[in-house]
């Protein structure tokens, strides 16, 4: 699963590495560094239409549906498995045609310790930017008749180092598949699902963090600051 991220490098500098053009205005609230992005709220995507080429947009994080009732049903959408995502009524359409990437500089997910979980902070071990394979989609709401443009971050089996804590973790993408991932006209499903595999045990570090990241109201570079380990986990800050 993935439900907490870090979203910390400008927009102008995610669309330089992945040669893009940001529809993100600069002096946008949600432009800043952001260190806790949880569901429901805008995040960050790259993603290319045929008629103007790569974008970096913000989109709202749970993948909202053509058919859906309700613009909250993204809330249930936030990750889309990728063992079932090329047959899901909600994903299938997007796998095909609407395929991002979500830019993060890092991920949470949280262990259970024998008293409260502890979270962790799972990191590319130099600086550098995750891409995390996504989908997205857009909604028109009934009552406004608005366009409401949504995503979700694909999962998949956990590796090596993730295991220790959770048995799902996002599909991290190699630099190799970023084009044809976000190539809207390439739909072979059996090919593109050979992408959705987890990646080395060498991509990611980690190390626990303090529990205030829980509460999405908390904001800021001190929620990476590491903790001591749980004496019960018995593994190494990465």
């Amino acid at each position: 699963m993935c439900g907490r991220m870090t979203q910390t490098t400008d927009p102008s500098e995610i669309a330089r590495i992945f040669d893009a053009e940001s529809d993100i205005e600069e002096d946008a609230e949600d432009a800043r560094p952001r260190y806790n992005v949880a569901p429901t709220q805008p995040l960050t995507v790259v993603l290319q239409r045929a008629e103007q080429g790569r974008l970096v947009e913000q989109h709202r994080w749970g993948l909202v549906p053509s058919f859906a009732k309700s613009v909250k049903d993204g809330a249930k959408r936030i990750n889309a498995r990728a063992e079932t995502v090329a047959t899901s009524a909600s994903y299938r359409t997007s796998f095909r045609k609407r395929r991002c990437i979500v830019p993060s500089d890092g991920f949470y997910e949280w262990r259970r310790t024998g008293g409260p979980k502890q979270p962790y902070y799972f990191h590319p071990p130099e600086d550098a930017v995750l891409a995390m394979a996504g989908l997205w989609a857009v909604w028109k709401d009934p009552e406004t008749g608005l366009w409401v443009p949504s995503a979700a971050v694909i999962t998949t089996d956990a590796n090596r180092l993730m295991s220790s804590i959770h048995d799902r973790m996002p599909v991290l993408l190699p630099r190799e598949a970023w084009d044809d991932w976000l190539d809207p006209e390439l739909d072979d499903t059996e090919y593109l699902q050979s992408l959705l595999e987890p990646p080395p045990d060498d991509v990611l570090g980690m190390y626990p963090i303090s529990t205030r990241v829980n509460s999405v109201s908390n904001e800021g570079p001190e929620l990476l600051e590491p903790v001591e380990e749980p004496q019960d986990l018995g593994l190494g800050a990465g």
